[in-house]
């Protein structure tokens, strides 16, 4: 199955042909989020045809890491469906082997365009690495790894400041820094790396790092 055979099932869909460059594909992912607000979905690729297509493969076209939260459900706010986004999520999208392989494997194998850091307003593992800072508090279990891997994104003289943008940015270095990978991908413009806030009132995602920031 190539590209063309799984990005045609659906006429009615506005995803990126294989043609199109990353920020083309970049685009394409915002406009479904700007349906998503609106009300204006098309609900692409999510019939029987589109899931009997990718029974033998996959070509996703965009890949986000985002938070396990329930009030996030990627597909829907951007208005994707079967096969459209490799989607890996965790509390806090925080970057440990698994998630930066995950990622890598969207890039390499996959060959994604468009590589998505996807933070969101009220971020639980984000709160409570800031009143680790603040109070000295402490999560139980292996919840402290979570703490572990937000605290040096953020200020540690006013944690509270733009806390949720701060940790999708330092995410965002992170992978840079750690992933050749993802990095040099970046550096011969085969992706567009980008890092975002969904916010839960207007369910709008607000880039703050990439071509539309």
């Amino acid at each position: 199955m190539n590209d063309s055979d799984v990005t045609g099932a659906n006429p009615a869909s506005s995803a990126p042909s294989p043609s199109s460059t990353p920020e083309q594909a970049f685009t394409a992912l915002l406009e479904g989020n700007r349906r998503f607000v609106d009300g204006d979905v098309l609900h692409p690729h999510q019939d029987e045809a589109r899931r009997r297509l990718l029974e033998t493969g996959q070509a996703p076209y965009a890949s986000v890491l985002g938070c396990s939260d329930s009030r996030v459900p990627v597909e829907l706010l951007f208005d994707q469906g079967f096969g459209d986004v490799f989607v890996s999520r965790n509390a806090g999208h925080v970057l440990g082997r698994s998630m930066q392989a995950s990622v890598e494997f969207a890039v390499a194998v996959l060959g994604v365009r468009v590589v998505l850091v996807l933070g969101h307003e009220s971020c639980g593992a984000v709160g409570a690495t800031v009143e680790a800072i603040q109070e000295g508090t402490q999560l139980p279990g292996e919840m402290p790894i979570l703490v572990e891997h937000v605290r040096d994104h953020l200020d540690p003289e006013d944690p509270a400041a733009h806390a949720v943008e701060a940790h999708v940015l330092g995410t965002l270095d992170e992978l840079r820094e750690r992933s050749s990978i993802v990095r040099e991908a970046e550096d011969r413009g085969e992706i567009v790396l980008a890092g975002a806030v969904y916010g839960l009132t207007g369910g709008t995602v607000r880039v703050v790092s990439g071509p539309e920031a």
